[in-house]
């Protein structure tokens, strides 16, 4: 689905990514997780075209997306940090909005497509309010809805849960869930808690180079011993020994 081979991205002279290698397989829910500065949200940026890489290859169904941009775009659901929300729109007019952008084939089956997501995000009720009068849960799930506009077989997520409460966490973790058995799903946090409650997989990054990348159970699993998602990190990021 996604392979990625020795991309490298350099701000200046700075090294913001080192030579990062990894692939994700269709239907995987892959956990980005990495302290502030990792590397993170480059990496994400990287993914879904918004940024050059400064080397390297990123394949998205056999796709160079250096290559065939808009081929390989058309296979991907991004939200970012920060959704891009128009807050003087309302909720069906931002979704429209969305499916004119993104050029969605069959305009005739537009309505009925955003019904549906607006059904599978909890969004039905609400459809008719404007943005700005929306709590930053509900804001965080249009963002999610604009990210599934086109139905893309791979979904990307930059920090989704940022800046909720505890109960709209874990509304969106719930949701995250079940959208990783329709769609591929990368999450990027900096939450151990949320990457080990929704991944099948986990990557940490650190300093921009990668870390570890292996199953969420034989990453805590070591030498015979089970050792917590947090002892790992903070070993691999702080390089302190356990």
């Amino acid at each position: 689905m996604i392979e990625v081979k020795e991309l490298t991205k350099y701000y200046g002279e700075h090294l913001a990514v080192d030579h990062l290698t990894f692939s994700v397989k269709e239907g995987e829910v892959l956990g980005f997780l990495g302290p502030n500065g990792a590397g993170k949200s480059t990496t994400m940026n990287m993914l879904t075209g918004y940024l050059s890489a400064s080397s390297g290859q990123i394949h998205i169904n056999g796709v160079d997306l250096s290559e065939n941009p808009l081929e390989a775009k058309r296979n991907i659901g991004y939200l970012p940090e920060l959704p891009p929300l128009y807050m003087d729109m309302t909720v069906q007019e931002y979704l429209k909005f969305m499916y004119r952008l993104k050029k969605v084939q069959g305009k005739e089956k537009r309505e009925e497509h955003i019904a549906a997501i607006c059904e599978q995000v909890k969004l039905t009720d609400v459809r008719g309010r404007l943005i700005r009068h929306l709590s930053k849960g509900y804001r965080q799930r249009v963002g999610i809805a604009q990210a599934l506009i086109g139905d893309p077989g791979i979904l990307i997520l930059d920090e989704p849960t940022v800046g909720l409460d505890p109960n709209q966490i874990l509304e969106i973790r719930s949701l995250i869930e079940k959208l990783g058995k329709k769609h591929t799903v990368i999450l990027s946090s900096h939450i151990m808690q949320e990457i080990q409650a929704v991944c099948d997989r986990i990557l940490i990054l650190c300093e921009g180079r990668l870390a570890a990348y292996d199953t969420k159970e034989n990453l805590t699993r070591q030498d015979g011993q089970e050792k917590s998602l947090e002892e790992i990190f903070f070993r691999l990021t702080v390089g302190r020994d356990f």
